[in-house]
């Protein structure tokens, strides 16, 4: 195989994969949400399609065996994204975060509010292990496992206080989410978060120049480059760029559902009122990585 197949292809085919499938789960989730059971209904279907793929690429280990295992574990963690975005998969708090709670209680919270789709996760985690055990194959497996990890991440950096929240991809049903959100400068675990996420993309990298044959080199650079991926998203938290331009496309589905401004009169803004925020550019970085 050429060089452009077995390096560059994995490369633009994760990152197409990783702003398309982002793209596509913002419009659907910002359409009517009578439009939502269809939705899910077709993403359902994929996702089940996914896990025979996952099943039947456990011993492949072909340079197709990797594309299909490694696209067939992000279509199932799509399928849990949607769950979550359309509110099917949440928590059993769906309340904003009381003014008062502080630390632990804070802590709980929102633990209590997004519970149910991390158990979610795990589950598919669990069973993406069950279809591929013993095989040849398992990049499945392990795509799935660092998207886990980058998003359970993203979530305590988020929690914990970053310059850029993901206020702007949440819908409107989900609006409670924000109170639990925080912005802040810094927090202790960006650094350990960015240096864990760049040595696992070193590491991926290394697997890749060190590949024996077509199927690991395509296997590994493809997850490399989800690993670089999330370590960008990580940056997007931090870095104050125009990153919901990327996805401009899919969130046009969100602007009917949002209110319109408030006309103002000229003159001064009474005192003790405020004025609207200018929406900022954010990361999705919780979405997808």
């Amino acid at each position: 195989m050429s060089v452009l197949a077995t390096y560059g292809m994995p490369i633009v085919a994760t990152l197409f994969a990783w702003w398309f499938s982002t793209g596509a789960i913002l419009f659907l989730d910002g359409l009517p949400r009578r439009t939502f059971r269809w939705s899910f209904g077709v993403a359902t279907l994929v996702a089940l399609a996914a896990l025979w793929g996952l099943f039947a690429t456990a011993d492949e280990t072909s340079v197709a065996g990797a594309y299909i295992a490694v696209f067939c574990a992000l279509m199932l963690w799509g399928w849990n994204e949607m769950a979550f975005l359309f509110g099917y998969v949440t928590g059993a708090n769906r309340a904003p975060c009381p003014p008062e709670a502080r630390g632990f209680a804070r802590f709980a919270a929102a633990t209590q509010a997004i519970l149910h789709h991390e158990l979610a996760l795990l589950a598919s985690l669990a069973l993406v292990a069950a279809v591929t055990w013993g095989g040849g194959n398992s990049f499945g497996l392990a795509t799935f496992a660092v998207l886990f990890a980058m998003r359970l991440s993203t979530k305590l950096n988020i929690f914990l206080g970053v310059p850029n929240t993901t206020v702007e991809f949440l819908p409107a049903h989900l609006g409670y989410l924000k109170s639990y959100f925080r912005q802040r400068p810094m927090n202790l675990l960006f650094p350990l978060s960015a240096t864990a996420a760049t040595l696992l993309g070193a590491f991926l990298v290394h697997k890749v120049a060190l590949a024996p044959d077509p199927f690991s080199a395509t296997g590994f650079a493809l997850l490399a480059t989800l690993a670089v991926l999330g370590l960008i998203e990580h940056w997007f938290l931090v870095v104050p760029l125009p990153v919901a331009d990327l996805w401009a496309w899919g969130l046009r589905s969100h602007e009917a559902a949002r209110p319109a401004p408030l006309a103002r009169a000229a003159g001064p803004v009474p005192r003790g009122v405020a004025e609207p925020a200018t929406p900022r550019a954010v990361s999705p970085s919780s979405l997808v990585a």
